[in-house]
């Protein structure tokens, strides 16, 4: 097991816990590997590069 699989076990326990949301042993490791999926695309986002100078939009629109 990974160190991240690791922290995403760990994390799911606790946010399972946290929201009173008991998540059966059968869909436990699904639940997890959906976290490694979600994981990976926040890294994408997270380092996408953005200038300093960039400002926020008053309102957003869809």
């Amino acid at each position: 097991m990974s160190e991240l699989e690791r922290d995403l076990s760990a994390f799911v326990d606790q946010a399972a816990l946290l929201i009173d949301l008991p998540i059966p042993a059968d869909y436990r490791q699904g639940v997890i590997a959906n976290f490694e999926r979600i994981a990976a695309i926040a890294q994408l986002v997270i380092e996408f590069p953005l200038p300093d100078d960039i400002e926020l939009a008053p309102i957003f629109e869809p």
